[in-house]
C-alpha cells in the first residue's frame, strides 16, 4: 500500500511539473493560446497540488 501510495504521489507530483511549466510557456508565448488555457491549466496545477496533499497527509496517517 505505501509503495502504491508513494508511487501515486511521485506522478501527482511530475504531473503538477509538466502542468505548471505548459502554464509557464503559454504565458511566455501569450495570446489568444494563453487567454483561452491560462486559467485552466492554473485550475489543473491547483488541483494536482491539491490531491497530492492529501495523499501526503494519508500516507502519514497511514505510517502511523
Amino acid at each position: 500500500m505505501m509503495i502504491a501510495g508513494v508511487a501515486l504521489l511521485i506522478a501527482l507530483m511530475l504531473a503538477t511539473v509538466v502542468v505548471l511549466v505548459a502554464g509557464i510557456v503559454l504565458m511566455a508565448k501569450g495570446g489568444e493560446a494563453n487567454a483561452k488555457y491560462g486559467n485552466k491549466l492554473m485550475v489543473a496545477r491547483v488541483a494536482f497540488q491539491g490531491v497530492a496533499l492529501v495523499v501526503v497527509a494519508a500516507l502519514l496517517m497511514l505510517k502511523n
